[in-house]
C-alpha cells in the first residue's frame, strides 16, 4: 500500500508530503484546491505521461516521491521484476520516484536506480489502480477479464492441471515441428553427417595419438644424432678413450678397492655396498642404451607417414575440436543425430499420435473449465447488477461474454467444432454493460461518464475483491451525479472495500466522506503572492467542520447534520466490521 507522497514543483504544488495509512483516505476541499494535481503526481510517478508544463513556475524541476509497502499478495511478482533488474533493496519497500525537467527530459528511478517509464508503469500496476478520468484502469483492460473471472470462480485448481497438460502438448509439438522442418533438409544433412562420420572414423583416432606421433616424428627426424650420442655414451661406458679405460672397467675397480677396505674394517661396508650398486646399475644402463641403439630407425619413409597422420590430425581439429577427444566427441554426436534422422519418419508418427492423444486430454479438461467459467460468469453478473442498483444504476446492465476464435487446429468442443486455445483454455473473456436501456451492452473502455465509470468500478471492484490483487485503489469523480443517499451508499461501499485495499477517494459529497478512516483536507492558500496547494490532515473537531461546511455554511444546523451523518456512519462500520 501507498505509505507516503512527496511531490515538490509540480503545478501549483510546491511543497507536500502526506503519509497515508490502511483504510478508506478521503480527499475534500473546494473544485481548483488541487485535488487532481495530487492525483495527477501520482499517476506520474507510476509510470504515466506527463509534460514540462506540470512544473511550477518559477522551477525548473518537478519531483515526486511515492513510497509503498509490499503487500503479500503482490510481493513476489514485483520483488522478481525488480531482482531480475538488480533494482531490489528492500523486499517490503519499494520507492517510485520521477523527475520531470523544464528542458523536457524525464527521469524514472524505482529505489534510486533509473529505470524507464515503461519498467516503471510496469511495476505501478502492481501496486494502484486509479479509477476517474485516466487510462491507469486494469479492469478496463479486456486482457484482465479473464484472470478476474478464473479467480472469481477459483478455477485455481482446474487451470493447474489443464496447464499440466499444454505443457506437455506444446513441448511434443515443438520437437515435432522441429523434425518436420529437418525434414526438408534431410538429404544434405544426412550426407554431410554421413561424411563426417565417415571421416572421424577412417583416421581410427585415439586419446593421447598426437603426443605419441609427435614423440615418434622428433625421433625419426633426428635419429642419425640420436645413434651418434648414444653411441658415444656406450663407447664411453665400455671402451674409454685412447688410453684410459671404460667407465665400467674403472668403475669395477673401485668396487675391488672398497671390497678390500671393508675386508679390513666392516664399518667401510656401506661403502662398497652402494659401489656395488651403482656398478650394477651402470651394466643395466650400458643395456638400455645397447637396445635403444639398436632400435633408432632411419626411416624417412616411416618419417613421412607420421607427417601425414600428424596433418590428418590437424585438419580434423580445425574442423571437428581443439583435441582428439574433441573430435571423437563430435563424431559421436554426428552419429547419433545420424541414427536420429534416420529413424525421424517413425519419430515423427510416435510424435503426432501423442499430439492427437495431449489435444483430446486438452479438448476435455478445457470443457470442464469452460463450463465452470460460464457458471461463474452468470453469477457475477448478477452481483454486479445488483451493486450497480445500490450505486443508482438500477437499469444498468452487466454480462460477462465468453466467446471462441475458430481453428482448425485447435481443441476440439463437443459440437466437433475447433477453436483456438493457449496456456488458459479456449475461452475468450469481455465484460460488457449497457448504461442506459437502448443502447446496447459495450465493452467497459467504451463507457463514456466518467461517473458511471467509476461507479461501475466500484461495482465491480466490491464483487471482485478477492479476485483483485492491487492494493491500492483511487476513484475520482465516483460521487458525480449522485446525491445523499447514493453518496452514502457508495460511501459504505468504500469503506467495505478497504477492509481488504487501501482505498482512498476524492469527493464532494459529506456522507461518502463522513466514511474515511483518514480525512485530507485539501486547500488553496496565497504565500508571498504565490498560490500554493496544502493537504491538512483533519483531527476529529476538524473533520466535523469540514463535513458541515461541506453541506452548507457552517452553523449549528449543518454541524447537528455533520453530527448526525459521523453517528449514522459509525454505527454502518460496527454493523459492516
Amino acid at each position: 500500500m501507498l505509505i507516503e507522497l512527496r511531490i515538490e514543483n509540480f503545478a501549483i504544488i510546491d511543497q507536500l508530503q502526506i503519509s497515508f495509512d490502511q483504510g478508506l483516505v478521503v480527499f475534500t476541499g473546494e473544485t481548483g484546491a488541487g485535488k487532481s494535481i495530487i492525483l495527477d503526481a501520482l499517476e506520474a510517478v507510476l509510470g504515466g505521461r506527463t509534460e514540462a508544463t506540470n512544473i511550477r513556475t518559477g522551477a525548473n524541476v518537478a519531483q515526486i516521491e511515492a513510497t509503498f509497502r509490499l503487500e503479500p499478495i503482490v510481493r513476489d511478482p514485483v520483488n522478481a521484476l525488480l531482482e531480475a533488474d538488480d533494482l531490489l533493496d528492500d523486499p517490503e519497500i519499494i520507492v517510485l520516484s520521477r523527475e520531470i525537467r523544464r528542458e523536457g527530459r524525464n527521469t524514472a528511478r524505482i529505489n534510486g536506480y533509473m529505470v524507464t517509464a515503461s519498467f516503471q508503469r510496469e511495476i505501478g500496476s502492481f501496486l494502484v489502480d486509479i479509477h476517474g478520468q485516466s487510462e491507469h484502469l486494469s479492469l478496463l483492460h479486456v486482457r484482465n477479464h479473464r484472470l478476474l473471472l478464473d479467480n472469481f470462480a477459483g478455477v485455481g485448481t482446474l487451470i493447474d492441471d489443464y496447464r499440466h497438460v499444454f505443457e506437455q502438448f506444446q513441448a511434443v509439438s515443438q520437437e515435432r515441428r522441429r523434425l518436420i522442418l529437418e525434414e526438408r533438409d534431410v538429404a544434405r544433412r544426412m550426407e554431410m553427417l554421413e561424411y563426417q562420420v565417415q571421416e572421424i572414423e577412417a583416421a581410427k583416432l585415439k586419446p593421447g595419438d598426437e603426443e605419441e606421433l609427435r614423440k615418434d616424428r622428433t625421433r625419426l627426424a633426428n635419429a642419425e644424432s640420436l645413434a651418434k650420442r648414444s653411441q658415444d655414451a656406450l663407447m664411453l661406458i665400455e671402451d674409454g678413450m685412447l688410453e684410459v679405460p671404460g667407465i665400467s672397467e674403472l668403475f669395477g675397480q673401485v668396487v675391488e678397492a672398497l671390497q678390500s677396505l671393508s675386508r679390513i674394517d666392516p664399518t667401510a661396508m656401506v661403502f662398497y655396498e652402494q659401489a656395488q650398486s651403482s656398478l650394477t646399475s651402470l651394466q643395466d644402463l650400458t643395456l638400455q642404451l645397447q637396445d635403444y641403439a639398436e632400435h633408432i630407425e632411419f626411416n624417412p619413409r616411416l618419417l613421412d607417414r607420421v607427417e601425414e597422420r600428424i596433418d590428418v590430425i590437424n585438419r580434423l581439429k580445425r574442423k571437428y575440436g581443439n583435441s582428439i577427444e574433441e573430435i571423437l566427441a563430435f563424431g559421436q554426436r554426428a552419429k547419433k543425430d545420424l541414427e536420429a534422422i534416420q529413424h525421424a519418419e517413425e519419430r515423427l508418427e510416435d510424435l503426432a499420435q501423442q499430439e492427437e492423444h495431449l489435444l483430446r486430454r486438452l479438448s476435455e479438461k478445457g470443457r470442464v473449465l469452460s463450463r465452470k467459467r460460464k457458471e461463474s460468469a452468470s453469477q457475477l453478473s448478477r452481483l454486479i447488477e445488483g451493486e450497480l442498483e445500490d450505486l443508482r444504476m438500477a437499469q444498468a446492465r452487466f454480462e460477462v461474454a465468453m466467446t471462441t476464435q475458430p481453428d482448425e487446429n485447435g481443441l476440439i468442443l463437443a459440437d466437433g467444432q475447433r477453436v483456438a486455445f493457449d496456456a488458459s483454455g479456449y475461452d475468450q473473456v469481455s465484460f460488457l454493460v449497457e448504461t442506459n436501456p437502448g443502447e446496447g451492452l459495450k465493452p467497459l473502455v467504451k463507457i463514456a461518464s466518467g461517473g458511471e465509470t467509476s461507479r461501475l468500478m466500484l461495482a465491480l471492484k466490491n464483487v471482485l475483491v478477492q479476485a483483485d490483487v492491487v492494493p491500492t485503489l483511487i476513484f475520482d469523480e465516483i460521487d458525480q451525479g449522485i446525491g445523499g443517499r447514493v453518496g452514502f451508499m457508495v460511501g459504505e461501499k468504500l469503506w467495505s472495500l478497504s477492509q481488504q485495499h487501501q482505498v482512498m477517494c476524492i469527493t464532494h459529497l459529506p456522507q461518502l466522506a463522513a466514511f474515511g478512516d483518514q480525512h485530507y483536507k485539501i486547500a488553496k492558500i496565497l504565500i508571498d503572492h504565490r498560490t500554493q496547494t496544502e493537504a491538512a490532515m483533519l483531527d476529529e473537531a476538524q473533520r466535523r467542520e469540514e463535513l458541515a461546511l461541506m453541506v452548507g455554511t457552517v452553523s449549528s444546523g449543518t454541524l447537528s447534520s455533520a453530527d448526525e451523518m459521523i453517528q449514522r456512519v459509525n454505527k454502518r462500520k460496527q454493523v459492516l466490521h
